[in-house]
């Protein structure tokens, strides 16, 4: 049980939900271009696979080569606590990547495509020479092209792909592209409010200490607000192929609670601030379940 506890640790379990269900929402929406007509389970489980391997991989990597600024700023990882030793971590990326890698080939070129670009472009944020976290804009490239873009373009055209022998992008898809590349940059840039400690020690240059905590975070909630006022508004003009009203209705409900969220933070105080990163992801989670709802509201 402590095992798998310092696993879920490990693999940074807020990640791991985003990539589940990222891929989830990707599938679904994939299957209603396609009518439901069979539901390719089998693709589905092992695009899964590949992508928490790879998923897993990043993470990890990340915190083998920061376990000094892990014990200032997250010391209950594993790692940083001692209840993994680096054996054990450099074992877990290892059958991590090999997993996601080996699935890949197997599936086809639009899912090896992804994981190749998740893990070079994870791979360079965290290891020399590149060690791209040090640097604002590169760490937050990182976060925004694989989140933003990759799994999202990619994996929808592995998934329409293989159902329905397209290659297309549809306009909800690219909606939906645009929606989670904000959320992106929003999470690279407050990811690093909570961690100004030990980023300053070991000279990590974030955004965050570069213009100030309170700055990045007003900046960050007027995209994410910006946002929602598109969703709200866009597919009353244009065809997504979903349930406007439904559509409308839930984007709103979010930027209300965004709103409400937000009026609680304290900027001094880093678990109210690192409790608000966790609820920009919720937010982040629910926009894919609102896009797969709406949608198949509308079929």
């Amino acid at each position: 049980m402590n095992f798998i506890k310092n696993f879920i640790r490990f693999s940074r379990l807020h990640t791991v939900v985003g990539t589940t269900l990222s891929i989830t929402a990707l599938y679904l929406l994939a299957l209603s271009f396609a009518g439901f007509r069979e539901l390719h389970l089998q693709v589905f489980a092992l695009t899964l696979a590949s992508c928490l391997g790879a998923n897993i991989y990043i993470v990890g990597l990340n915190q083998l080569t920061d376990i000094e600024i892990d014990r200032i700023n997250k010391p209950w990882l594993p790692l940083a606590s001692g209840a993994f030793s680096l054996r054990t971590g450099y074992l877990l990326v290892t059958l991590s990547v090999l997993l996601s890698l080996g699935v890949a080939f197997y599936l086809g070129k639009y899912l090896l495509l992804t994981v190749l670009l998740s893990l070079a472009l994870g791979t360079a944020y965290s290891l020399p020479p590149f060690r791209l976290k040090r640097f604002h804009f590169w760490a937050a490239f990182c976060i925004i092209a694989v989140r933003g873009l990759i799994v999202n373009l990619l994996l929808f055209l592995h998934f329409h792909d293989l159902m329905n022998g397209r290659q297309n992008i549809p306009p909800l898809i690219g909606l939906l592209t645009a929606t989670i590349f904000v959320f992106s940059i929003v999470i690279a840039w407050f990811k690093d409010i909570p961690d100004m400690e030990g980023d300053r020690r070991f000279h990590i240059n974030t955004l965050t200490l570069r213009l100030g905590a309170e700055r990045v975070f007003r900046t960050g909630n007027g995209l994410i607000g910006l946002t929602f006022a598109g969703l709200i508004v866009l597919p009353f003009w244009f065809d997504f192929s979903v349930n406007v009203y439904f559509f409308a209705f839930a984007q709103g409900l979010l930027a209300l609670a965004l709103w409400a969220a937000k009026r609680r933070v304290r900027l001094g105080e880093r678990a109210s601030v690192g409790q608000y990163y966790q609820f920009v992801w919720l937010l982040f989670f629910m926009e894919y379940a609102v896009f797969v709802v709406g949608a198949l509201a509308l079929a």
